[in-house]
């Protein structure tokens, strides 16, 4: 029976924190800054957690 394999584009994207939360990075930071007003821009730097049907997917595929 093959075994599952790590979805490597999605391994390079986020991270499982040692208590198993997906942790990964905001969308919309990589440029036009300007546009965007200040506390947009802290909140965007920073990552964020992953939540419901859609962590649950991600674990998944990383096969956690």
């Amino acid at each position: 029976m093959p075994k599952q394999k790590t979805h490597k584009g999605l391994s390079k994207r986020v991270k499982i924190t040692a208590t198993g939360k997906v942790r990964h990075k905001r969308a919309g930071g990589s440029h036009l800054m300007s546009g965007k007003n200040a506390k947009r821009r802290r909140r965007v730097a920073g990552s964020a957690l992953m939540t419901g049907t859609t962590a649950k997917t991600v674990k998944t595929r990383l096969g956690k």
